[in-house]
């Protein structure tokens, strides 16, 4: 395993045993008094670190949760040196299936598979999860994997509300967790670029910003169908309100499916808006905080949705289909200068010098990340935080959360970034939160 710990034997000469991290976080809470307590240490002290490192060194990891965007994740940690999946979970058993195939099929061998993701936290062979389930599960599991000594890997947008996300970012503060939120675009070349321009000042003060989101058909009710018996549809449920079970409801199409419902996300402001408002904050040096007004589409008769910061600095929502190439993922405008940036390492200026300017020895240079998984499991080993740790999870999930309940209430909504409440505004502040159905209460 990954943690050793280090102990004083009968002659006090020093010896040094293997451990497992959940062994490490109980022995943390006794007394260090005795002359045999042990000091804990990272593999990576002791030199052990890196990709192509011993089986006892490596990571354990489970994957929780295997819809389309899991798929990357298990194809990337099955080629990892320094990585054991070690192993899978799912409520769907032919999801399941078709995991523990691709693990066989990468690594000549199997590994164990769980329904309740529960039964991966009690493993304490596990050293870090990554969880990829619908947005409604993510808290949840984030929140026991983080009690049980495990480091997270969880999806965007970090949570389905906004109270969740404080009792994350608490929960990872207060047992020392490494979390990172998958916002990839942050461990990308072009909009790190744009990102350090913009919080430069190269285009000067910036007015407004047009981040393109897409947009998804209204949701429906589906006719309701038999449940597949390889299918544990009330766990897929889970806190969410019951409803008839239905396939188009629950599919992980990147065009609809369960991205559609409220009841399982913030719909396009929670899918696309988790990846472009997370920029949008890092380029503006907002990591820790966030905007104080939310404005949803068809207000006073206005046709865009937007946000505001209290600078005045207006974010508009696109909502052209994505990838069409006729305009930018994320559009900044500045009194002196233009900044676009697209996925594909897409990376235009209004004047043309600026996009291959070298920044300047004084300027602010942001988190380098290549490989956002990469950047994880080095995290792990050295515990410094990663490019997208909770706090920044929180932040840009909150605008996401905010733009939705805006959108849903259909009046604007006063924000207060500091005290992260709703302002004047009761009804929708109960928002801020949502019932769970039971027997799903929120850990915390």
């Amino acid at each position: 395993m990954l943690l050793y710990a280090l102990f004083l034997d009968s002659n006090t000469q020093p010896v040094m045993k293997k451990i497992s991290r959940r062994t490490a976080l109980k022995s943390s809470l006794k007394t260090a008094a005795a002359i045999s307590a042990p000091i804990f240490l990272p593999s990576s002290v002791l030199g052990l670190g890196g990709k192509n490192t011993g089986p006892n060194s490596r990571i354990n990891i489970g994957l929780i949760g295997h819809g389309k965007i899991m798929h990357g994740h298990r194809k990337y940690h099955l080629g990892r040196d320094s990585v054991e999946v070690v192993a899978l979970c799912d409520v769907d058993s032919r999801k399941l299936d078709a995991a523990l195939a691709e693990v066989k099929e990468t690594k000549g061998r199997g590994c164990d598979t769980y329904e309740y993701y529960e039964d991966v936290m009690a493993r304490s062979d596990v050293d870090a999860v990554v969880v990829g389930t619908p947005d409604h599960w993510h808290a949840q599991i984030s929140i026991e994997a983080m009690k049980n000594g495990k480091d997270v890997y969880v999806e965007k947008p970090m949570t389905l509300t906004i109270e969740e996300g404080k009792v994350m970012r608490e929960t990872c503060e207060r047992y020392g967790n490494i979390l990172q939120v998958g916002s990839q675009q942050r461990s990308n070349g072009a909009f790190r670029k744009a990102a350090e321009l913009v919080l430069n000042g190269y285009i000067g003060k910036v007015h407004t910003i047009h981040a393109r989101l897409g947009a998804f058909p209204e949701p429906t009710q589906y006719k309701e169908e038999p449940i597949p018996p390889e299918l544990n549809y009330d766990r897929w449920l889970g806190p969410a309100p019951w409803e008839p079970y239905n396939f188009e409801r629950i599919k992980g199409d990147y065009g609809g499916g369960w991205r559609r419902f409220w009841d399982y996300g913030s719909r396009k402001n929670g899918d696309w808006g988790a990846h472009h408002y997370d920029i949008i904050q890092w380029a503006l040096g907002r990591d820790d905080t966030g905007p104080v007004e939310f404005v949803p589409k068809g207000y006073k008769g206005g046709t865009e949705q937007y946000y505001v910061y209290e600078d005045g600095t207006k974010i508009i929502r696109g909502y052209g289909r994505q990838g069409s190439g006729r305009e930018h993922m994320i559009h900044f405008y500045g009194e002196e200068g233009e900044v676009m940036v697209s996925r594909g390492d897409k990376l235009d200026t209004k004047v043309a010098s600026l996009k291959n300017m070298v920044l300047k020895p004084g300027d602010t240079r942001l988190y380098e990340s290549s490989d956002h998984r990469a950047d994880w499991l080095n995290s792990i080993r050295t515990r410094k935080q990663p490019i997208c740790h909770v706090e920044i999870g929180h932040r840009t999930a909150t605008i996401c959360h905010l733009s939705g309940i805006s959108e849903r209430l259909k009046r604007p909504l006063r924000w207060d970034p500091v005290k992260e409440t709703i302002v004047g505004d009761a009804e929708a502040a109960k928002w801020m939160s949502r019932p769970r159905r039971a027997p799903y209460g929120l850990l915390g």
